[in-house]
C-alpha cells in the first residue's frame, strides 16, 4: 500500500529515506572531505528530519514550503559544521541547528520589528505579574 502523497517543494515526502547511523557517520566523513555527491546522499537521506522539526512550528504568515526550505539550510549548516569527534548523534546536533535557522528566519520575516530590551522587558513583566 502506498502512503499518502504529501509534496513540499516539489520533494514527494513518501518516498524519502532514512539513514542508519553508520551509513550517516560514513557519509558524513566523505562530505566534510569535500565530497559533493555524499552530501547531497547525506541531505537527501535527513529529509524527514527537517519534516519532523517543521511541524513544531505554526506557519501565521509563512508557507509550509518556506519553513521546509529553511530548515533545509539549516541541515546544511549541520553538515558542514558537525564534529565527528564528539561523541554525539549527528541529529541531535542537527535539530537545534535547524530550530535555530527557522526562528531566525521567522523573527527577521516579521513585520514588526520589537527591539531585544524591550522584549526582554515585557518578559520580566510577565513573570512578576
Amino acid at each position: 500500500m502506498r502512503r499518502k502523497l504529501v509534496e513540499i517543494c516539489g520533494v514527494d515526502t513518501s518516498e524519502l529515506k532514512t539513514l542508519g547511523e553508520e551509513e550517516k557517520r560514513e557519509l558524513l566523513v566523505r562530505a566534510q572531505a569535500g565530497d559533493l555527491a555524499a552530501r547531497d546522499e547525506l541531505t537527501m537521506g535527513n529529509l524527514r528530519l527537517v519534516l519532523s522539526v517543521i511541524q513544531r512550528f505554526n506557519p501565521k504568515n509563512e508557507s509550509i514550503d518556506d519553513l521546509f526550505q529553511v530548515g533545509c539550510l539549516g541541515l546544511l549548516k549541520a553538515i558542514d559544521n558537525f564534529n565527528l569527534e564528539m561523541e554525539v548523534r549527528f541529529s541531535t546536533y542537527a535539530v537545534p541547528m535547524i530550530i535555530g535557522e527557522i526562528r531566525r528566519y521567522q523573527r527577521d520575516n516579521n513585520a514588526v520589528r520589537v527591539a531585544r530590551s524591550i522584549r526582554d522587558l515585557a518578559y520580566r513583566a510577565l513573570q512578576a505579574k
